[in-house]
């Protein structure tokens, strides 16, 4: 068993103190929750844990002895393992290889595949992944990518394992195979830190909880000790009882801002059709695979598709959604990608940069005016509550909450009708959350349509005025706000329902919604 103990841990990045004084200890063989809103400093700390960054003073005690890591794998050799909130993936090698990226087994001067073929599929079938370790990684889902980052720290042998937002990307089957995995690790032995701003889970799996705000260690306590309440409180300094906006009725005479019938994205989606109005805010749920992505991919020119669709009163021609993103864009529609990191911004582009790259025309005249893009960026700090010690860094060098705050701005830049929001919460805070669900209240009362893809049950239920319910490709079923409750959602996403007259086929338009134009 390994145990921790920080002592004094300080950290600053240049002129920025990002942890200040942090001493607490780990017990071996418990599963601690570390917690914090985004910036409060977590990922920093289990980097240093990890042998990813240096502290700038204080120390690390492993079993006692202090320890001094130049890089991770001093620490992978006494058995600490980080898996990052971010894929550390190579999508052109296969599973196995990324699996023992740097970690080569070999027979003479050659790669042993065999051997690391064998070890792979061990280890997927020790988290329950049915998948050929052979399988480029670049074709996985991205849940399966999160399954196999925690294969590979598996492989490493860890025996303290970091697991920062591990489901962020997991359906609740495969979350509940994760738990149990965890609770087989812990039984063996392993100690872990499980960072998360779901505070269900924290709640379930954890033993402890460590929360640090501002870099400071703010409270430790038994996880029973304290209810999500308290945790949210002691997370963000301030009571969060209206973590959700009211929900705004319908005017009468909204007009249909987007309507789509008998459409169809080949491989992932058959005869689709739903219908969105001015100030409504209308949630897609499903599984992982059930297409809700790739629906919204096919209609936004980003994948082959065909069907009707009628956007603000006008038939877009050749029976298919826009020929490309631009198009959707020009055509009043905007799309926030649920992989900020890879599809959302570009981490090492200016704020600036990143904000404007989709309204470049609003700040050339003819050239492009760095003055209007500095202004434009003030304004959507302002705007947005956007957080950065300075205007002037790259986007990378922000929290991930403040990169979502970002990549909405930058979206939203154009000026959309109708915005889709594809996991607009993923790897987000429960401050940086509540701020993002009173913009989509603010967005949907200004008069836009506003489509929220989500795997949080509740925050479709606390959001929207309706969800679509996919299921394999095929829209299963329309809920009103009547009818929105987890049990009726989970039902439609997994064929379980029995039909009352409450629930809406996708096939049939819902009474909240007007036909097609």
């Amino acid at each position: 068993m390994l145990g921790v103990e920080f002592v004094d841990l300080v950290k600053d990045f240049g002129s920025v103190r990002v942890l200040r004084g942090v001493s607490f200890a780990l017990e071996a063989g418990r599963v601690h929750g570390l917690l914090g809103e985004n910036g409060a400093g977590k990922s920093t700390l289990v980097k240093i844990l990890a042998g990813y960054e240096a502290p700038s003073s204080g120390s690390i005690r492993v079993n006692g002895q202090a320890q001094h890591f130049a890089n991770c794998r001093d620490a992978e050799a006494l058995g600490i393992v980080l898996i990052h909130q971010e894929f550390n993936l190579a999508d052109d090698l296969s599973i196995a290889h990324n699996i023992f990226l740097g970690h080569e087994r070999k027979r003479g001067w050659l790669l042993d595949e065999a051997a690391m073929d064998a070890a792979a599929a061990e280890a997927l079938a020790q988290i329950g992944l049915q998948l050929s370790p052979k399988t480029r990684v670049g074709d996985l889902q991205v849940a399966e990518k999160q399954m196999v980052e925690i294969a590979k720290a598996l492989s490493r042998h860890a025996r303290l394992l970091i697991l920062d937002e591990p489901t962020a990307s997991l359906t609740p089957g495969e979350t509940k195979r994760l738990f149990a995995l965890i609770e087989q690790l812990q039984a063996d032995g392993v100690t872990m830190v499980y960072i998360s701003h779901k505070l269900d889970e924290i709640e379930r799996i954890t033993d402890d909880i460590t929360i640090l705000r501002d870099g400071c260690l703010v409270a430790r306590s038994p996880t029973a000790a304290l209810t999500r309440a308290q945790m949210a409180h002691l997370m963000v300094g301030r009571e969060l009882a209206d973590l959700y906006p009211p929900c705004s009725a319908l005017a009468d005479d909204a007009p249909t801002l987007l309507a789509v019938r008998d459409f169809s994205v080949p491989g992932w989606v058959q005869g689709a059709a739903f219908a969105v109005r001015a100030g409504e805010v209308l949630g897609f749920a499903g599984l992982v695979g059930a297409g809700r992505t790739e629906l919204f991919e096919g209609l936004l020119g980003l994948r082959p598709a065909h069907g009707e669709v009628v956007a603000q009163g006008h038939v877009l021609p050749h029976g298919k959604g826009w020929p490309t993103l631009s198009d959707a864009v020009h055509g009043g529609m905007g799309y926030l990608s649920e992989d900020r990191k890879a599809k959302g911004l570009h981490l090492d582009w200016g704020l600036a940069q990143n904000l404007t790259l989709m309204a470049l025309q609003q700040h050339a005249r003819p050239w492009l005016q760095a003055a209007s893009e500095k202004a434009a960026l003030a304004a959507a700090v302002q705007r947005y509550g956007i957080r950065s010690r300075s205007l002037d860094v790259k986007a990378g060098a922000l929290s991930g909450g403040n990169q979502q705050k970002l990549a909405l701005a930058k979206v939203l830049q154009p000026g959309p009708q109708v915005i889709v929001l594809d996991e607009p919460t993923r790897g987000v805070d429960v401050g940086a959350k509540r701020d993002i669900y009173f913009l989509i209240h603010e967005l949907a009362s200004a008069g836009l349509a506003v489509i929220v893809i989500s795997s949080e049950l509740m925050e479709l239920i606390g959001l929207c005025h309706r969800v679509v319910v996919m299921r394999a490709g095929h829209c299963a079923a329309t809920l009103d706000a009547d009818h929105l409750n987890e049990e009726e959602l989970i039902a439609h996403a997994t064929g379980t329902i029995v039909h009352t007259d409450a629930v809406y086929g996708c096939q049939q338009q819902a009474p909240s919604s007007p036909p097609l134009a």
